[in-house]
């Protein structure tokens, strides 16, 4: 058995034509260590403020929105940022989310949304891809900053104190009852539809 693994490691660690074995799988294992520390700090810069209004679409129409709410400024100083409500925290819905995201890196190119009255013609059709994308996760980003469970409906207006216990009850989520939270919304909005 020892005469087995001193010619395994022998034969691991002797060159091929130009490497052995081991150097190729040393070699291999940084080169991935790399690629992944690259791909996932890129992963990383995607989810900042910065990069989401780094196009003008973002910056002159939704920021500007996005700016006058509470989840930009309010008492306690907590914001939260684009990534927080539309890129899921776990890593495989991360990564899915950031492949859906090169459809609208599609739409940049073709410059459907590149003035605000084309931008406020997809205002809708782009609110409902994302309302309903919220509604299927059972607003997931949303809870990760609100739960029913954490809130306290004594502290809460009085008609918000009713809503809460019901909507908790009855299974709701949180986008059934705020859209336009974050962002106007569109013209053509019916909530009756």
């Amino acid at each position: 058995m020892v005469r087995f693994i001193i010619c395994v490691w022998k034969w691991f660690w002797s060159p091929t034509s130009k490497y052995s074995w081991g150097a190729i799988l040393v070699a291999g294992g940084i080169g991935g260590v790399v690629f992944w520390g690259g791909f996932n700090t890129f992963m990383e810069y995607t989810n900042t403020l910065q990069f989401c209004v780094s196009c003008h679409e973002m910056d002159q129409l939704v920021f500007q929105e996005y700016k006058k709410t509470i989840h930009y400024t309010n008492r306690t100083g907590v914001r939260v940022i684009c990534s927080d409500c539309h890129v899921p925290k776990e890593w495989t819905p991360k990564l899915i989310r950031k492949i859906q995201a090169t459809n609208e890196l599609f739409h940049k190119i073709l410059g459907s949304i590149d003035t605000p009255e084309k931008f406020e013609a997809k205002r809708l059709e782009m609110a409902e891809h994302v309302w309903a994308s919220m509604e299927a996760s059972d607003s997931r980003e949303c809870r990760n900053c609100h739960s029913f469970e954490a809130m306290d409906f004594e502290k809460q207006r009085r008609r918000v104190r009713k809503i809460h216990p019901e909507a908790m009850r009855e299974g709701k989520t949180c986008i059934d009852c705020h859209k336009g939270i974050a962002h106007k919304l569109p013209e053509d909005y019916d909530p009756e539809d």
